[in-house]
């Protein structure tokens, strides 16, 4: 089909891709780590290093029996609902994988999250059951009504009238436990809710299968044999998650931090010696030292950097500097080959993974030529089942053919490889032309002494829509060290008059999803009047708040 797979290509990674297709999958994740553990035994599955706590792959199989049977005495079953909120640490690890060894859908909660918050995701899941660390239960207290019984709720390091202790579950259950009713391949594993950049999470359904070919999936990709990861990622996070089944299905440790810390990250990849991390773009902010060379990394993965930074980021630390394509609802949907070394910083987004296929379209669903920049649609094996209890966003989601619309923009090349040219709902329609926010945000990002940037569309009598820059400088530079007019200098000399920004705002830090991307919605609902508070190039003046 045009535009939609690779013709069989040279690319070792990529006939290791079409291998994985063929082979089989495990009947379900509690099957893969059964399997785990008679292969790898006392070797270490995670290290929880900020809290001195080792697992090996034979416990994570006793224990995880152990919990799932405690679980499934107090009434969770194959296809009950259960809402967790943990920390990032060996619970919350024993919980997701003892619930899916039942076949119980994990409805993963961010800490974060207000009392209302809360509220909402546990009751549009459904959830039956909550699983909860005993200093979020204040939460509960705050709301007139509790959404899950008493008697229903869970708490680790706590207590509340009428819940369980974990630590009790886990003691009462039995280490030879096997379910009653083993899940299937297609079973719900999540209700995994999205960032909601946008408005509202919705809650994506993720299957047994997704999980399982998550780790099998990266582990091809990743063409090195990777022994030692490191997880700084919640694991409410669908990335979080998926690190654990990287390592999981390929026998090696994760390394496990409770946080994300941008001044330790490289001191932690230095001290466990890992080989693949995914490397925020904030650690390479640091100043250079002469030993940032000296470590293990064979790869790593940086997703949305400038692209001046892979190179940079392969010089520096001395490893593979890489990024792909991926959503919630899909899993890993395109690559960069390891070994494809000139694609370094071209901006693609890669080929196809395995049991993906990609295309992209016009508005009418056509594929269009390549170099075209439509909208990046893809299909394939165990994507996510639909969102929850959401019939009009499903019927929206997928065409009649399977294809699921990401609401992204992309193009792809006449070598095959794909390029991500932002959202599509980025695509600022100014006087007629169409503009990617993505594409200024890579221009402003490239500035010397600017950390991070934010377009967005401004309303405007006259052409429709303005665009807006909001700016987060370098730590220690101020307005006056980078003023509006040197950036929009430099603006004016790599894009065309059309693309470049009226309004412009500096500040201190962005809001956040909770895989560490801006989250615009946050900054469109500030203020009513978007251009208030603003550098306006037009007048050469700021706008009164």
């Amino acid at each position: 089909m045009a535009n939609s797979s690779l013709e069989t290509s040279g690319w070792a990674s990529e006939q290791a891709m079409r291998r994985l297709e063929r082979e089989p999958l495990p009947a379900n994740v509690g099957a893969l780590i059964t399997d785990a553990a008679a292969r790898y035994g006392e070797r270490a599955f995670a290290s929880f290093f900020d809290d001195g706590i080792e697992i090996s792959y034979r416990s994570l199989a006793r224990r995880t029996a152990q919990l799932a049977d405690g679980l499934n005495r107090m009434g969770i079953r194959r296809g009950t609902h259960v809402a967790v909120m943990l920390d990032t640490d060996v619970h919350y690890l024993l919980t997701w994988f003892a619930l899916l060894r039942i076949g119980a859908v994990v409805a993963p909660l961010n800490q974060a999250y207000t009392a209302r918050e809360l509220n909402y995701v546990i009751r549009d899941a459904e959830a039956q059951f909550l699983i909860i660390h005993g200093k979020y239960l204040a939460l509960l207290d705050e709301l007139p009504v509790s959404p899950i019984p008493a008697g229903h709720v869970v708490a680790l390091a706590g207590t509340r009238s009428g819940a369980r202790r974990w630590e009790d579950i886990e003691a009462s259950g039995r280490e030879d436990f096997v379910p009653p009713e083993q899940p299937s391949l297609s079973d719900p594993a999540n209700i995994q809710y999205t960032s909601g950049t946008t408005g509202l999470p919705k809650g994506a359904i993720l299957p047994q299968s997704y999980w399982l070919l998550r780790g099998r999936v990266w582990n091809a990709q990743l063409h090195f044999p990777i022994s030692r990861n490191l997880i700084a990622q919640p694991f409410h996070y669908v990335d979080g998650q998926a690190m654990l089944m990287l390592s999981l299905t390929g026998g090696g440790t994760a390394f496990v931090a409770r946080r994300q810390s941008a001044s330790r990250f490289m001191e932690w990849v230095k001290t466990f010696n890992i080989e693949f991390c995914s490397l925020p773009e904030i650690v390479t902010n640091a100043p250079e030292r002469p030993d940032d060379g000296e470590n293990s990394l064979k790869i790593a993965y940086c997703y949305s950097h400038r692209l001046s930074n892979y190179a940079a980021v392969e010089q520096r630390y001395r490893c593979v500097a890489r990024q792909g394509y991926g959503m919630t609802e899909l899993g890993s949907s395109l690559y960069v080959p390891v070994e494809a070394t000139m694609f370094t910083g071209t901006g693609t987004v890669g080929i196809p993974s395995a049991f993906r296929e990609v295309r992209i379209a016009d508005e009418h669903g056509h594929t269009v030529p390549d170099g075209t920049v439509g909208e990046i649609l893809v299909r394939g094996y165990s994507t996510f089942l639909g969102y929850f209890n959401r019939p009009e966003a499903n019927a929206a989601a997928r065409d009649a053919e399977g294809w699921f619309r990401t609401g992204d923009a992309g193009r792809r090349d006449d070598a095959g490889f794909f390029y991500y040219e932002g959202r599509r709902k980025d695509m600022i329609r100014r006087s007629g032309e169409n503009v990617s926010a993505l594409e200024i945000e890579g221009i402003l990002r490239s500035l010397s002494g600017i950390a991070e940037a934010a377009v967005l569309p401004v309303p405007d009598d006259i052409r429709g829509e303005e665009i807006k820059a909001y700016i987060k400088l370098d730590g220690g530079k101020s307005a006056a060290d980078m003023p509006p007019e040197l950036i929009l200098d430099h603006c004016r000399k790599n894009l065309a008059r059309f693309k470049v920004p009226r309004y412009l705002e500096y500040v201190d830090e962005f809001p956040r999803t909770p895989g560490n991307k801006i989250k615009k919605i946050d900054l469109v609902s500030a203020r009513p009047d978007l251009r208030a508070g603003s550098y306006d190039s037009g007048s050469k003046s700021w706008r009164s708040q």
